[in-house]
């Protein structure tokens, strides 16, 4: 055991860790697969200029693009993972900078491609998909590219840009290196007297404490941090909407936001509509601020006030293999094949990397290639916020364990927007699940304000996130400035908007959205919310109809990418092209308050 209480890579059981071994057997291998990818690149650039000559010429293109993109997606999963497993290990950081090097080398090889297909005729086009067998495959993307035309440069102004991705992500590095590596927030003095680092990881963690000193400490601190670098963060993220204003423009879109949705084929409308629905409901947020004062028996309540849990019940301490029965019992309702797969992925597969060590990156997340197992890195402590972590990423698993048993490669990944549904129709399987089988009514309790606060995090604060989003873009497009006081105004009339006058505003929380890093992916978060509430609509349908609604859910697993993300959620019962689906999720919502209410009447410091 490390001092610092640790354990080493090598510490770690075989059994506990994931099997990414299973792809390669060392890193030569790794720098194989490269190889092989850059070899069919290579004989994709050396068609330019004659990629159209004929139906056999534009298959040949595509399956030489598909294969070098399979090959180094295979390589650059494993040793992204591999990195991640021990970010200390010297080895693994290099094999991931080669890999990395070369995705970024295929994607400047490979960046005539579209533009000389999009330089021909559409019908030239549809005419070989008609012709040739083999392109049939291909329709749906061919069929998307040619969406894009308009769109899309020259091929040497592609190769341009391409070439130019490093510096286009400047913004995000900048202030994922601030964020990360540079910025040090000191030490709280916790409940027990006891001096604790205050990191990223450990903020929350002192805003549930109970000791309003121990939170209003951590709160401060943070924010003196950020407060102290606001001209150099506003910098860096005027630097980033610019750059996204820049690039539409290129593109000949009417806005960022219009550049972002379209790809995707998403409606400009799904957008609006999902910050008026909760426009409309933030009545609600502002009833439940009054609920937890009243219940935390406070006579103010401030933004550092808004994550410590109206009730702490005594938490069961669950090991990994009874969070992960646990799991499964939750998930009774998608059926026997979805339950045993789950089952035998976590414990059996050892599809998950389970326990932290020295060095391992924080967090969770589901990740792999086409040609992987869909492996979970997470940190299990074997508390109950960790089996929502399991059953969440186990959800992205299970959604590409589905796309790749049916899909082509070309179609095995899933777009962000449907890529949310699947891990939280998982949570809110559990959380139902939780609730009916609650041993008391303060347990009960709990789990309602959870539910609450999920709601609140994902819903509300990431469409407040959209929102401020629309604002920035719309600013910079319309010949405005981001200065430090338009940025912290804007953002702080938002947050009192949002949580409304229960809450005694500081002068702190307008500095919030320095220290946001989904700003820096425009048009991003949105989609939290869309999926949040995709996902509740889909798990209620399976709760209350049973086999049919699940059927239908799992011919949307099935679907990856191979049609728009509108088209593919109306395959589980979901049309997000409707106000229905939000307004769905917000009713819930509602309902949940009063259900809390009803629970809290009466109490102060519950």
């Amino acid at each position: 055991m490390n001092s610092d209480n640790q354990k080493l890579r090598s510490e770690i059981q075989t059994a506990d860790k994931w099997n990414i071994d299973a792809m390669y057997s060392d890193s030569s291998a790794v720098l194989e697969d490269v190889s092989k990818g850059m070899a069919h690149a290579q004989h994709l650039a050396s068609m330019q200029g004659h990629v159209m000559d004929s139906p056999s010429s534009l298959l040949d293109a595509l399956i030489s693009y598909t294969e070098a993109y399979r090959a180094i997606e295979n390589a650059y999963a494993y040793a992204h993972m591999k990195r991640d497993e021990d970010n200390t290990d010297t080895a693994g950081a290099e094999l991931y900078g080669k890999v990395s090097m070369s995705l970024t080398a295929l994607s400047s090889m490979t960046a005539f491609l579209d533009p000389e297909i999009l330089a021909a005729d559409p019908s030239l086009v549809r005419s070989y998909m008609d012709e040739e067998e083999g392109l049939g495959m291909y329709g749906f993307l061919l069929t998307e590219l040619l969406k894009q035309r308009d769109h899309t440069l020259s091929k040497e102004e592609e190769f341009i840009i391409a070439s130019y991705g490093e510096v286009l992500r400047s913004s995000g590095n900048i202030f994922t290196a601030l964020n990360n590596a540079d910025m040090e927030f000191g030490t709280v003095t916790d409940e027990d007297g006891n001096a604790k680092p205050l990191t990223h990881g450990t903020f929350v963690r002192f805003l549930e404490s109970q000791s309003e000193t121990v939170r209003k400490e951590a709160y401060d601190k943070l924010y003196d941090k950020y407060i102290s670098l606001n001209n150099t963060l506003t910098a860096v993220y005027s630097n980033s909407v610019r750059k996204d204003a820049v690039t539409a423009k290129l593109r000949h879109y009417s806005s960022s936001l219009d550049a972002a949705l379209t790809f995707n084929d998403i409606p400009l409308s799904v957008y609006d509509s999902l910050i008026h629905a909760v426009h409309e409901h933030l009545p609600s947020m502002h009833r439940y601020a009054g609920i937890r004062r009243r219940v935390l028996g406070l006579e103010t309540m401030g933004m550092h006030d808004m994550y410590v849990p109206l009730v702490r019940p005594q938490e069961a301490h669950y090991t990994f293999e009874q969070a992960a029965e646990i799991c499964c019992k939750a998930l009774a309702p998608m059926g026997e094949e979805y339950v045993n797969a789950f089952r035998q992925g976590v414990l059996e597969k050892r599809w998950v990397d389970r326990y932290e060590n020295k060095g391992k990156t924080s967090g969770a997340y589901s990740y792999g290639s086409y040609d992987s197992e869909p492996y979970i890195l997470m940190n299990f402590s074997g508390t109950l916020r960790d089996i929502f972590t399991l059953i969440h990423e186990g959800g992205h698993s299970m959604h590409s364990w589905y796309t790749r048993q049916t899909q082509p490669f070309i179609y095995g990944d899933h777009s962000i927007f449907t890529a949310e549904v699947a891990s939280t129709v998982n949570e809110t399987l559990l959380i139902h699940y939780l609730m009916d089988h609650a041993e008391n009514d303060e347990m009960l309790l709990y789990l309602v304000n959870f539910y609450i606060d999920e709601f609140k995090g994902t819903l509300f604060r990431q469409t407040m996130f959209a929102e401020f989003e629309k604002l920035t873009h719309e600013h910079i497009e319309s010949g405005g400035s981001l200065t430090p006081e338009w940025l912290n105004t804007e953002y702080g009339r938002l947050n009192s908007e949002y949580y409304g006058p229960e809450v005694t505003y500081d002068d702190k929380i307008k500095y919030e959205w320095s220290r946001i890093p989904h700003f820096y992916r425009a048009f991003y978060v949105y989609q939290y919310a869309t999926g949040y509430s995709a996902a509740n609509a889909i798990a209620e349908r399976i709760l209350t109809e049973g086999p049919s609604a699940r059927d239908e859910y799992i011919s949307f697993l099935r679907s990856g990418s191979s049609g728009t993300p509108i088209d593919l959620l109306k395959l589980a019962g979901v049309d997000m092209s409707t106000k229905k689906p939000v307004r769905m999720a917000l009713e819930v919502f509602d309902g949940l308050v009063g259900r809390l209410d009803e629970l809290t009447k009466g109490n102060r410091n519950a």
